[in-house]
């Protein structure tokens, strides 16, 4: 399993279809998936975070509420049975989404959200996370350029995502053999590159 993390631009879609090809050119079978979502329980969460009913939108608690409980119908509705009949399995986004925007910067902490996860999801880890990181105006340019309105979580202020971007860090450098951290600016076949070497010691 390999989960792709990063903000908001950072091509994480891009690089997880780019994978998905690498990986099934060499011959293997691949389950290619995204958080919120990859089922139907959990797609019907994600229009409700993305888009809340009402003006208030969800506060932090409930916000971790509704990821925990999309990330526990798709672990255990998609993930699980991918792995257990051996394919690979790419997510754009997990976990550690979770813990670095309401944990981190919607202040609810890394343990709230860890347990959460272990209640959820039995605290299922990737064998790797891709942690796309890249200059926050380079970024912002790049989001920019899709020409598409901003939802709820990607409208929100630019000191909110700096507290994104600075959780991740932190994350991945408390784990460094779980996560790669790859540059992710520059055209997106030489970001995959990056990545592919990240990922050496995994592929077959």
């Amino acid at each position: 399993m390999i989960a792709f993390e990063g903000g908001e631009g950072a091509g994480k879609s891009t690089q997880a279809r780019l994978l998905a090809e690498a990986l099934q050119a060499r011959g293997l079978t691949v389950v290619i998936t995204r958080e919120p979502g990859g089922t139907a329980g959990a797609e019907a969460i994600r229009a409700l975070l993305l888009h809340p009913p009402g003006d208030a939108g969800w506060t932090p608690h409930a916000e971790a509420l509704l990821f925990a409980a999309a990330r526990a119908d798709h672990v255990a509705h998609l993930i699980r049975p991918a792995l257990a009949r051996g394919e690979w399995v790419i997510c754009d986004r997990f976990v550690d989404s979770s813990r670095a925007y309401q944990g981190g910067a919607g202040g609810l902490g890394d343990a709230a959200v860890n347990a959460l996860h272990a209640f959820g999801s039995d605290s299922l880890r990737p064998d790797r996370v891709i942690l796309l990181e890249g200059d926050e105006d380079a970024l912002a340019i790049r989001l920019a350029a899709r020409g598409q309105a901003a939802d709820a979580i990607e409208g929100r202020p630019a000191a909110y995502h700096r507290a994104v971007a600075a959780a991740f860090r932190a994350i991945a450098e408390a784990d460094p053999q779980g996560f790669a951290r790859i540059d992710a600016i520059g055209p997106p076949e030489r970001v995959h590159a990056r990545i592919l070497d990240s990922l050496r010691d995994l592929l077959p």
